[in-house]
């Protein structure tokens, strides 16, 4: 009786021991995960956040990058960086990470086909980033919507039209539309058109407008122009050719055209009103002036 009462105690003491070191493998093994997850968990933010500043503040600095860009390349990269994060961080406590990235897959699928016209303005507003048809400032025409760009988001554009209106575009239009940008070049030629009586001196009239172009506004490079447009029903269509920068083209443009009549009256050259030559075919000839009917 006291030989099988020692085997017993013998044997439970053997299984709890076996127990015991399982459970401190187990707990260990956990343990170290956990700390391991808890480490990746610190290094990731840290790092999101540490390459997102670095990114931001190499992208402001650069001439080259237009500033819109700056805050979205950051956010990507941030995000990025915490997602992979916490892939490996569930990695860590064993589970299979190829299962997570296919269930992610197939939701963004999901969201994707839910959101079609959503992210087709995302993609258009990246399309808009990275080619750069116009940037903030710019005068542009596009979508039906004439303005300066104030902003380019992800998903819309905005637009203060002339007569400060603001107007949110959807990026998609914008980019499915013919894009005119006034402001693409430095600078902008200028027409200025008149008609001039028949009886002027072109010489005179030319000179009268060269005389308006020497304004320190306009280029000499390339030089204006005085041009003969065309013979019209009353007058003599006549332009000037001039370029300018476009910071100066819309001031100078109106200038001009308040000094053009002073600068063609000064030499005697007349501005006509429209006229026509009517000849009346049959009937009695009208009476001359003093003669009774």
């Amino acid at each position: 009786m006291n030989d099988i009462s020692i085997s017993s105690i013998s044997a439970n003491l053997g299984l709890g021991g076996l127990l015991t070191d399982q459970t401190l493998t187990l707990a260990t093994e956990y343990g170290l995960n956990f700390v391991a997850a808890l480490i990746t968990v610190i290094i990731g933010i840290w790092a999101s956040r540490r390459l997102s500043g670095l990114l931001r503040n190499w992208l402001t600095g650069s001439s080259r990058i237009d500033q819109t860009l700056t805050p979205i390349l950051a956010a990507l990269v941030r995000y990025a960086i915490l997602t992979l994060t916490v892939v490996v961080t569930l990695g860590n406590f064993g589970v299979e990470t190829t299962s997570i990235i296919a269930v992610l897959g197939a939701a963004g699928l999901a969201i994707g086909l839910a959101l079609q016209g959503t992210l087709s303005n995302v993609a258009a507003g990246l399309m808009i980033l990275f080619l750069r048809p116009f940037k903030i400032g710019d005068w542009v025409e596009a979508a039906g919507v004439s303005g300066s760009v104030r902003e380019i988001g992800l998903f819309t554009t905005t637009i203060d039209t002339f007569d400060n209106v603001y107007t949110s575009v959807p990026n998609s239009a914008i980019w499915t539309s013919t894009i005119i940008n006034h402001a693409r070049y430095g600078t902008r030629r200028m027409d200025l058109d008149i008609g001039i009586s028949y009886d002027a001196d072109l010489d005179e009239a030319e000179a009268a407008l060269m005389e308006l172009a020497a304004d320190p506004r306009v280029l000499t490079d390339p030089e204006p122009r005085f041009l003969v447009v065309s013979y019209g029903d009353s007058a003599i269509n006549v332009r000037l050719r001039a370029y300018a920068e476009y910071d100066d083209f819309f001031d100078l443009y109106w200038d001009l055209n308040r000094r053009l009549k002073g600068v063609l009256d000064a030499r005697g050259i007349d501005i006509p009103f429209p006229q026509r030559v009517v000849r009346h075919v049959g009937g009695a000839p009208a009476p001359a002036e003093g003669d009774e009917g």
